[in-house]
């Protein structure tokens, strides 16, 4: 036996505690060594990690976990059995995006768990981005973890304090909500307030938020909590402990009340932490694209941004009418449109529908979108039927054949649209006819919607079910060189990026809201900060006439914008796919400001944020792709405040024309939201521009190089 004097074995019980802690705690900084995440294990073997920006708390401790249904938990009973660390740098393209190229840079920290128990083994594999925080589960192939069922994923992220929050009611079925900006402490008084009504919603707690969540803490650090590449998974949402400022994921169930079904190998999506003391840093990180994978198709020529009008706001506000006849509660296969009188409201006829592509042709546009011009809206509004829509059968009134040859002849694309009426069995069974129709007539996008609650009865739009159906309906689209722009979907999580065919989302309240009734004046300088931050929306802005009773006398609702700001939103709210939403006549009234959105590129080769403050306003500069102009946009909410830019990111030594299109001096959003002025300008880099921006409103300049 060793004999060991006192002073010797203290020191060899030193060092082993020492190896034991290194054991168990693991650190990682971001590459500019302002972030740091500690790993560690707490008493009983239960897995957490910390965040810390310039040395202060963005997520104090925070458990890691699963539990499993008929399973013992994934919590607890932990030891570490493997720790690596690397560092990693490359530089990508989008297909389209914000930018031209995109930094990848993190240091990774992977550490394997072994639970002795049972002998399952779980990684944990964290990515330290200056911006932020990405970090998932991985599950390898093992015998003690094979196939299993999620009953909760236990994720927490532990704030720091009573933050202020711009939040969503958490909802299985919709994002369809106004934001509320309040502190955390106060989300469950406003919660009943916040939940507005939706054709499909199901709320889950008087404390459930969803992401993306943007935060601002008091001593001003801004925080964005999200997820990344959501595939085979279900959607997080967030449940609040409002007593000590813990938010735990919160996955949507199906119709079993399970939350997901898993086989090993197999992932989670990342869990993401965008952080910075300047809000604009936010609306800059690129850090939930980089936790995607690159593009899965070798060829993308054919995906290309676009810029279109529609057959849709005239619905949208009740001029029109999607359905061709206005029978109600009649079994569609009895119905024999031949036979039937028009309602003369129809909007999807073969004559209108040449003046949209007219229109598009005149002003240089790629595409129209066409709503309600196929069978079936008169028998699904309000029903739950599992089929109703074809997908290839018009109506009488309009000509498929010959839309198609007056579109080709004007180099105009019409959009298809695709209304599932929420039966999703039904659109996969069509999906292949509806595609392979598409092509055959000149169709090279589609838009989808998801309205209503989904059959199978029981599911939920934001379901892993669900989320396979999507990702399914974009890759089958692929096979079709067919572009997609999905409504009612799940929200985006960076997706786009592995396949860039998808082109847009809705998954917001969009600008439909403004004639049910409105939307509030900060609603577009929040969206940027939440919603946008996974990937584009298809907000359809643009909208001239804001005063819906000019369009429709029985609807009372209004645009909560001035005009200059609708000129403002194609800048700020970034999409590869802008629609100019209004119609033709209420354009041609003021085609001066249309000028703007005729102008306005919709892919970029640099985007700079020059102020930002969520809720309040939103000012961002794009150079357009492959150009050297470039297109500024501000938006504010219903204060207004004067906007100072500086024009430091135009080339040096270069003079340029700035086209301003501002509010007047006597504008504001809801007395005289028309009021607006334009004037040029000689600018340089060494420019500095103060605008004034009036309630619910703000400005929108293109500025072009000129040798003169």
């Amino acid at each position: 036996m060793l004999f060991l004097p006192p002073a010797r074995k203290a020191l060899l019980l030193l060092c082993l505690c020492a190896l034991s802690v290194l054991a168990q705690a693991q650190e990682v900084k971001s590459p500019n060594a302002q972030l740091t995440l500690r790993f560690a294990l707490q008493n009983g073997g239960v897995p957490t990690y910390r965040l810390t920006y310039k040395g202060r708390d963005v997520i104090k401790p925070s458990k890691l976990g699963f539990e499993l249904k008929n399973a013992p938990a994934l919590t607890s009973g932990f030891a570490v059995a493997d720790s690596k660390q690397r560092s990693f740098d490359e530089s990508w393209q989008p297909v389209w995006g914000e930018v031209k190229t995109i930094r990848n840079h993190y240091n990774e920290l992977a550490v394997t768990l072994t639970q002795a128990a049972t002998n399952r083994t779980v990684l944990v594999r964290f990515r330290v981005f200056d911006d932020g925080l990405g970090f998932r589960y991985e599950f390898p192939r093992q015998k003690a973890l094979d196939y299993f069922v999620v009953k909760e994923e236990q994720t927490q992220f532990a704030l720091a304090g009573d933050h202020k929050a711009f939040w969503l009611p958490g909802d299985y079925d919709t994002q369809e909500y106004s934001t509320v900006t309040s502190k955390l402490s106060e989300v469950r008084g406003k919660m009943k307030a916040a939940v507005t009504p939706n054709a499909s919603q199901t709320t889950f707690s008087d404390t459930g938020v969803q992401t993306p969540l943007m935060l601002k803490s008091q001593d001003g650090l801004y925080i964005n909590l999200h997820e990344a590449a959501l595939i085979d998974y279900s959607t997080m949402s967030l449940e609040l402990d409002d007593k000590n400022f813990v938010l735990t994921s919160h996955l949507t169930p199906d119709a079993l009340g399970d939350k997901g079904y898993l086989q090993t190998p197999c992932l989670s999506p990342w869990r993401t932490v965008v952080v910075s003391d300047k809000a604009a840093d936010i609306l800059e990180s690129h850090l939930i694209l980089n936790l995607n994978e690159p593009t899965k198709y070798k060829d993308v020529s054919w995906i290309k941004p676009v810029k279109y009008v529609g057959v849709w706001w005239e619905m949208i506000t009740g001029k029109s009418t999607w359905s061709y006849t206005n029978l109600e509660n009649i079994k569609l296969d009895s119905l024999d449109y031949s036979k039937t009188k028009p309602n003369g409201t129809h909007g999807a006829n073969t004559a209108h529908v040449k003046e949209y592509i007219d229109f598009a042709a005149k002003h240089h546009f790629d595409a129209v979108l066409v709503e309600g011009w196929n069978t079936g809206w008169e028998d699904w509004f309000g029903k739950s039927k599992d089929y109703v829509f074809d997908f290839v059968t018009p109506y009488p009134d309009f000509d498929v054949q010959e839309l198609h040859r007056y579109a080709a002849s004007k180099g105009v694309k019409i959009i298809m649209h695709h209304e599932t009426s929420g039966s999703v069995r039904n659109y996969e069974r069509h999906m292949d006819a509806a595609y392979k129709f598409m092509v055959d007539n000149g169709y090279n996008a589609v838009k989808s919607g998801y309205v209503g609650p989904i059959i199978p009865r029981g599911e939920h739009h934001y379901g892993q079910w669900l989320n396979n159906h999507y990702l399914y309906a974009i890759t089958k689209a692929a096979e079709y060189k067919i572009m997609v722009n999905a409504h009612e979907a799940v929200r985006p999580t960076g997706l786009a990026r592995t396949y860039p065919n998808l082109i847009g989302n809705e998954a917001a309240r969009g600008t439909e809201y403004e004639a049910f009734g409105g939307s509030n004046p900060d609603h577009t300088t929040i969206l940027p900060f939440t919603r946008l931050m996974g990937g584009p929306m298809d907000y359809t802005p643009g909208i001239f006439q804001t005063q819906i009773s000019a369009i429709n006398p029985q609807n009372t609702s209004f645009v909560h914008s001035t005009l200059a700001r609708q000129l403002a939103l194609y800048v700020t709210m970034y999409s590869p796919l802008q629609m100019a939403a209004d119609l033709p006549e209420n354009y041609n009234k003021h085609l001066d400001a249309f000028q703007f959105i005729e102008d306005v590129a919709v892919d970029w080769d640099d985007t700079h944020v020059l102020e930002a403050e969520p809720g309040d306003y939103v000012t961002i500069a794009r150079k357009a792709k492959g150009k050297s102009s470039w297109f500024i946009g501000s938006s504010c909410d219903e204060q207004g405040r004067t906007s100072k830019i500086n024009l430091n990111f135009l080339d040096p030594g270069k003079k340029y024309v700035a086209t301003i299109y501002a509010d007047a001096k006597n504008a504001h959003y809801e007395k005289n939201p028309q009021a607006y002025t334009i004037r040029k300008v000689n600018v340089t880099s060494k420019s500095k521009l103060t605008q004034y921006c009036a309630p619910g409103g703000g400005y929108a300049i293109s500025v072009m190089e000129t040798t003169h």
